[in-house]
This record gives C-alpha cells, structure tokens and sequence, in this order.
C-alpha cells in the first residue's frame, strides 16, 4: 500500500500510470490509421459528420461565428455526450475537459469542488482560485460575489443543450474572467404542436435516486421548454446524505419574423450534511438555492445589422452550519444571501469580411453575510454592495483563410476602480484539415466583496488580480480519421491575492506555463476514441515573507481517456478514467496515485414512431481507486466502488 505521506511514492506510482497511459495513446494512434483504408462508405459519411469545425458559438465574441474562426483555446460539450456519461451534475461532465481541474473538497453524489482553468492550488485551503473562473447561465453570472466562487450544485445538467468552456482569460468580452469562461447554453424549445421529451429515472446504492421530465413543444406562436427533477442520496460515509429539487422553463415568442422575444426561470434547492465528525462532536450540514428570471428581446433591424437586450435577476443563498451531535445545538452559522440584478445590449453587424459586436453590460449586486452560534458568541451581520458596468466591443475580420480579432472592454465598480481589457486573436486556416491559432489578451479578477470587507482578514485596499495571456495551437484532422489538438500557453499575473499572517495581501506575481493536447478518432467499427493531456507549471514569486506557507512552484498534471462504442441502433457503451496529480505538500494528506474509472452502458429495448425506451447502468469507480485532497478524515475521501441503474422513455 503506497504511503500517502510520502510525496516520492506517490509520484512513482503516478510516474508509472503516466507510462501505461502514454502507451495506450501511442497504441491507439498507431493502430487507427493500419485499419484506416477498411472502413466503410457509412463510416466515412458518421467521419464527415463527426467534426464539426463550423459550428457556431458565441461565447468568444457574444455574436455566433463558426469554431474555425475561434481564436481563443475552447472546448464543446453536447447534450448528448453529457447524456453519454449518465452525468448527475456539471462537476461530473467539466472534469472530462482538458484543461479543467476540479479539485474536491468533497467527493461523494453531492459534490463540492473548486474549479480551476490552467490555474492551481497554493497548498493553503484558502487561495484556490475557483474565483478565477466565470460560470455563466442563460446569460447571467453565476458566481457568488462574496468569494467569487462558481457554485455549480444549483445547476441541473439536463438543461444543458451545450457548454462552451474558454480557456484562458475572456476579460475583453465578459469581464472579470481571468482564468477562463464556462458558458451554459440551455436546451431550446420546441417547434411542433405535439410535444417531445424525455422521462428518466435511475436508482444506485445508498438509496441514490435521480429522475426528471422534461418536455417541449409549442402552444400557438408559443414555444416552450420545462423541466423538473429531483435528486437524493444517503450518502457513502460519515452520514452524507444528499438532495436537491429543480425547476426550470424556457418559452419564446417570435412577435414578427425578425423579433423575437425569450423568457427563462429556473429553481434550484440542494441539501446536503457534509459529515458527522464524531471526535469533535458536530455535524456540517449546507443549504443551498438560487432563484433566476431573464427577459431578452431580439430584433433583425436589417439584414446586416441586430439587436439584443437582456435583463436578469438572481437570488442565490449559501448556509453552513455547525451543529452538536450530542446536543443538537447550533455551534456555529455561515449564512449568505446575494441578490444580482443586471442587463446588457448589443449590437451586432455582420457584412463582408465583418462580424462586430458592441455591447454594455449593468450590474448590481447586495451581499447580506450573517455569523452566529456558540463558537461566536454574538451575531455578526455585513451588508457590501458593488454595483458594475462596462462597455465592450470586437470584431472578427475574416480575409479568405485568415481571420483578425480585435477587442477591447472598460470596466467599472465602486469598489475595485476600473480596468481595462485588450485582446488580440488570430485564426489561418492552412488547408482543409488544418487551422492555426494564436491570441494574447489582458484580464482580470475582481476582488470579491468579502476580501474587501466583512471578514476579520478583510483589506479595502486589495487591487484586482491582472494577467497577460499567450497562447498559439493547431488543430488538424490527420488523413480522414484523427483529429489533434495542440496548445501551448503562457500566462503572466501579477497582484496575485493569497492569504498573509493576519489578512490577504496582493502577494506578488505568478507566472504560469503549460500545454494541452486532445486526440478524437472517427468511429471505426462502432468505436471511437478521445484522450486529452495537460499539464502547466507555476510559479508564485512572492514580494515578501508574508505568506510562508505558499509553495512558489507548482507542476499540475491531468489525463483524460473515454472509450466508445455505438452501433447507432440500440447498444452504447462508455469506459472513462480521469487523473491528476496535484502536486501538494504532504502534510495535506491527499491521495490521488490512481485514476478513477467510470463504466456507462445504454441499450434501446424498445422503439415504435417517435417513442424509444432505454435501459441504462453506470459502474462508478470500477477499479475502486482512492482520490481525494486535503485531508485524510473519512467525509473528505471519495466512494469506492458504486452501481446504479435506470430507464429513460423519450417521446
């Protein structure tokens, strides 16, 4: 058994994993292109349909363009990939993205994590840079402002029609998004009188259950999209349990050909107990919820030129207590309650070799933070504001195979000043198979409300982390059947916040280095395979000792390996592993010398017109490896091996 204290043993174990690893990638790409010449005329065309390098997006520039005039280094996940892996939450679908490290805090059916894009860990608990990260859906900012953490249990993935992840600062088109952007476009309506949908429910171990509906259609010149679903767990160790109600609806009415107008509400509510430590006598217990509603009107005012405005409103609440398990007392309470509400407009001209886009964004957010229990001894209460606008424009200028980015934006808050955001990227096509990519932008992190104020290591004069951002990649289609993607990227922040003796402090600057690599084949024979690598190095240096405990030097590495078969009939099966090595000290007492597999398997048992049913099992941790940071108590450790099972009627 490999000693977890023991950095050394852990990197051997890992150092050997990485050899097995890069065998089965040099095995796959070898032994693709010997059986490349047999596949079928029907296999070709599922190739052609396959790689889609002219799918629109829009999270890059807030107006759709195709990916082969993407600069930035971005990734897409479907609906139907999501569906592929049986997922129960978003942190289950990011941590297959190359380039995404999700480091949990807990690792069970309720999750709880951070988020990093090309970023790392500091080894101190505190300084994760999650903040880093912009969570977006339907439009809105998802994180919480007192932190800046992206909260992602309030999510339903089955609304998810696409993710659209950049990787890298979008500061020029979204703001404060220094390390990346996770934009969640949602499923749409429907367009026929008779309405579609999808009925599932799957049972596990420990009384896990997940099921939903969801059904579109249109009522009149009324289309509509709603969705309802539950989830509950008893959790694996420590008396976790887990549970969550969710609502959301989307309906759309086009008033004349050329405007359209689209409204979206949604309801989220988890419950979760985290663990019952029984040495130190309490339990932690979190409740979660956010309340959401936008409004977006769309008009065609010419062929070339359009308009969209946009408000929201988002209430989001987080509380944690601390309870007595012999007493059932309160200890000790962590409530925060954040009302959001913001808009934006745009303008957007496409003609010729132009696709610009103009924009304004508004926002105004309240923070009410209340402490109590018997570990405080008096209620504690603060209430910051920020309220924030900006305006933004880009262009993207498309020359034969050449495409120009340009853009710029200027923020401002009342409590961090302004800043402006450059950015530059360029995409050149070389032949049909191959495009080259490369871009520099500025961007930023907003301080977040609690750093500023509230908080006994609060400082008002905390600045906004900065970085400049390099990066240059080629992704090519390799004779008809391979897809490669490489990256490399190279960022410099400064103002980096970490948390010092007595209160956090703009530290210094941080230099990170890395690269990332993704490999998809086209089906052969029914299967297909993808595999990403990344890895980045950084380094923290420091302007004083006032922050000891910060490793300077980090080298973060993760794998990422899905093997498919689909008949396109009835039968599909997915086997998954994902690792990372986290580099920590090992007094962290962390454990993660091993990969973590995840076995889907889906079978069509009926089908008649417009009706299919399927049976579907999902093996969690086949392998029953053991991973989980920061500390080595039980709540913190992930599950061993877990089985559940469902069916799902679409119609």
């Amino acid at each position: 058994m490999v000693n977890t204290t023991n950095g050394e043993a852990r990197h051997s174990s890992s150092t050997c994993y990485r050899s097995y690893l890069f065998s089965l990638l040099i095995l796959s790409i070898i032994w693709l292109p010997a059986f490349a010449f047999a596949q079928s005329e029907e296999e070709m065309q599922t190739l052609r349909m396959y790689f889609k390098e002219d799918e629109l997006v829009t999270a890059p520039t807030r107006a759709p363009k195709p990916l082969s005039k993407v600069a930035e280094n971005i990734s897409i996940v479907t609906a139907e990939e999501i569906e592929a892996m049986n997922a129960h939450s978003l942190t289950e679908v990011l941590e297959r993205v190359t380039g995404i490290y999700v480091f949990y805090m807990i690792n069970d059916f309720f999750k709880s994590e951070f988020l990093l894009i090309e970023g790392a860990v500091d080894g101190t608990n505190v300084n994760k840079e999650e903040r880093h990260v912009l969570l977006l859906l339907d439009g809105i900012p998802w994180n919480f402002m007192s932190n800046g953490r992206p909260m992602t249990n309030t999510i339903p993935v089955n609304i998810i029609k696409r993710l659209e992840i950049i990787k890298g600062p979008a500061s020029s088109v979204w703001g404060s998004s220094l390390g990346g952007v996770i934009n969640i476009v949602t499923k749409d309506t429907g367009d026929t009188t008779v309405p579609s949908g999808t009925v599932s429910a799957s049972f596990g171990e420990r009384n896990i259950r997940d099921y939903y509906g969801a059904v579109a259609g249109r009522a009149g010149i009324a289309g509509y999209y709603l969705y309802a679903g539950r989830q509950d767990s008893d959790g694996f160790s420590s008396n976790r349990y887990f549970e969550r109600n969710s609502f959301y609806g989307k309906f759309d009415v086009p008033f004349t050909s050329d405007i359209k107008f689209v409204l979206t509400a949604g309801y989220s509510k988890p419950r979760g107990n985290e663990e019952d430590n029984v040495v130190n006598d309490y339990a932690v217990l979190d409740r979660n919820s956010a309340l959401f509603a936008t409004a977006t009107l769309t008009a065609e005012i010419t062929d070339t030129l359009s308009v969209e405005t946009s408000l929201y409103e988002l209430k989001q609440k987080f509380v944690q207590e601390f309870n007595s398990l012999s007493t059932d007392g309160l200890l000790y309470s962590w409530a925060g309650y954040e009302k959001k509400t913001g808009g934006s407009a745009k303008l957007v001209f496409a003609k010729g070799v132009h696709n610009a886009v103009l924009g304004l964004d508004v926002n105004r957010t309240g923070l009410d933070k209340t402490e109590k229990g018997e570990w405080m001894g008096e209620t504690v209460r603060v209430n910051p504001r920020i309220s924030k606008w900006a305006v933004f424009v880009n262009d993207t200028i498309s020359i034969g195979d050449l495409s120009i980015t340009p853009g710029i934006r200027y923020d401002k808050n009342n409590v961090n000043g302004d800043f402006t955001s450059p950015s530059l990227g360029v995409t050149y096509r070389l032949d049909h198979r191959t495009i080259l990519r490369a871009s520099a932008a500025r961007g930023f992190s907003i301080v977040p409300l609690l750093y500023t104020e509230g908080e006994t290591y609060s400082d008002p004069s905390l600045k906004p982390e900065e970085i400049w951002s390099y990066q240059a990649g080629v992704e090519s289609v390799i004779t008809e059947y391979l897809r490669v993607k490489a990256l490399v990227f190279h960022h410099n922040m400064k103002d980096a916040i970490v948390l010092g003796d007595t209160k956090f402090i703009n530290a210094g600057k941080t230099r990170r280095t890395g690269t990332e690599l993704d490999i998809e084949t086209a089906p052969f024979h029914d299967l297909s395979m993808k595999a990403g690598i990344s890895y980045f190095r950084k380094k923290l240096i420091l302007e004083d000792d006032s922050s000891p405990d910060v490793d300077t030097i980090k080298d973060v590495y993760s794998y990422h390996l899905v093997f498919n078969y689909n008949d396109m009939k009835s039968l599909s099966a997915q086997l998954a592993g994902n690792y990372t090595w986290w580099s920590l000290p090992s007094s962290e007492g962390a454990k993660y010398n091993t990969a973590i597999w995840d076995f889907n398997l889906t079978k069509n048992i009926y089908s008649k017109n417009k009706l299919n049913t399927e049976v579907f099992m999902t093996a969690h941790n086949i392998f029953n490896g053991s991973y989980y940071m920061a500390t080595l108590m039980p709540a913190r450790q992930n599950p061993r091996r877990w089985m559940e099972a469902g069916v799902r009627l679409k119609f």
